[in-house]
C-alpha cells in the first residue's frame, strides 16, 4: 500500500484537473489520485474509475515522484521501425519503379538500406505506403479468334453463344 500525504492545494488542483484537463486519460489519473486523497481503499478506487490495481499503483508512483504536474504528462509510445527513416526515399523509388514481386521489393530495400526484412514485413511496409498488390492477367500470345469459333462449332454443332438446341443462354440474376 502506497501512503501519500496531500496538501489542500494539491487536492484543489486534482479536483479542477479531473474535469478540465483536455485529455481523458489525464482526467482518469486525476480522479484516481483524488479518490486516494479521500482515503478510499485501492480496490474501491479501481472499481469506481475502471482501472486495474497495477495502473492505480503506477498513477500513485507518478504522483509521489512529481506531484500533480507529473500526472499531467501523457506519454504516448510510438514505435517507428527501422524502415521509417528511409520511408520517403523508398516510396519515391517504388513509385518510379514498382516491384513485380514482394521478394523483389525486399531485395531492393536490402540493397538500398542494408535492412533485411521478411516478405510479410515488406508487404506491410508497402501497404503502409499506399501500394497494393495487383494481379497480372495473361493474354495468350497466339490467340486466333477464328480458330476458337471453329472449335466451338465443332464441339456443339451450334453457332457460338448458343446451346445445343440453338437457344441463347441467359444469366438469371
Amino acid at each position: 500500500m502506497i501512503r501519500l500525504a496531500f496538501t489542500e492545494e494539491q487536492v484543489a488542483q486534482l479536483r479542477y484537473e479531473r474535469f478540465h484537463h483536455p485529455h481523458p486519460r489525464v482526467q482518469t489519473k486525476m480522479e484516481a489520485v483524488l479518490l486516494k486523497s479521500e482515503g478510499l481503499p485501492h480496490k474501491e478506487i479501481c472499481r469506481i474509475v475502471g482501472i486495474t490495481a497495477n495502473t492505480l499503483r503506477a498513477y500513485l508512483r507518478e504522483f509521489l515522484a512529481g506531484g500533480v504536474e507529473a500526472l499531467k504528462e501523457f506519454r504516448v509510445s510510438s514505435s517507428h521501425g527501422a524502415l521509417h527513416d528511409h520511408r520517403t526515399t523508398l516510396e519515391a523509388y517504388f513509385r518510379e519503379h514498382p516491384p513485380a514481386t514482394v521478394k523483389e521489393a525486399a531485395a531492393r530495400i536490402e540493397e538500398f538500406t542494408g535492412i533485411r526484412r521478411s516478405e510479410t514485413q515488406v508487404r506491410k511496409f508497402l501497404k503502409s505506403l499506399g501500394m497494393r498488390r495487383l494481379k497480372v492477367g495473361y493474354i495468350p500470345a497466339k490467340a486466333d479468334p477464328e480458330e476458337q469459333e471453329r472449335f466451338k462449332k465443332r464441339r456443339t454443332g451450334a453457332p457460338a453463344g448458343r446451346g445445343a438446341r440453338g437457344r441463347s443462354h441467359r444469366a438469371v440474376c
